[in-house]
């Protein structure tokens, strides 16, 4: 894995968690303006919509760097669409790269050709 491709990916990874923050806090404050007073939405929508917008870029930019099927693609950009789904995202990506990292690795002191 070259350096721009795991920089794409963890890119992908550090907006994940927040996004899905945001929009369980925009949930939350969806029922709040429904059931009292306290109106966060829109300061909460905006937040939640920038930070989609980021996530959608950066997985845009990982999906073309890292060439994954089209299955894998639609999977990461279903994850970014479900509340929880961030925090999915985060720890499966994590994983992703710390195994790109060391069949990159293994590759380089030749042991296999992987």
């Amino acid at each position: 894995m070259d350096i721009k491709t795991a920089t794409a990916i963890r890119r992908l990874r550090l907006v994940s968690a927040p996004e899905a923050v945001s929009f369980l806090l925009l949930l939350v404050c969806s029922v709040l303006k429904r059931t009292t007073d306290f109106n966060a939405v829109p300061v909460m929508g905006m937040v939640h919509g920038v930070l989609f917008i980021l996530y959608v870029l950066f997985w845009a930019d990982a999906w073309n760097r890292t060439k994954w099927g089209a299955k894998t693609a639609a999977f990461y950009f279903v994850l970014s669409v479900l509340p929880t789904g961030g925090f999915f995202a985060e720890r499966k990506l994590k994983r992703e790269a710390e195994n790109a990292v060391i069949a990159s690795r293994v590759r380089q002191e030749g042991i296999v050709n992987a």
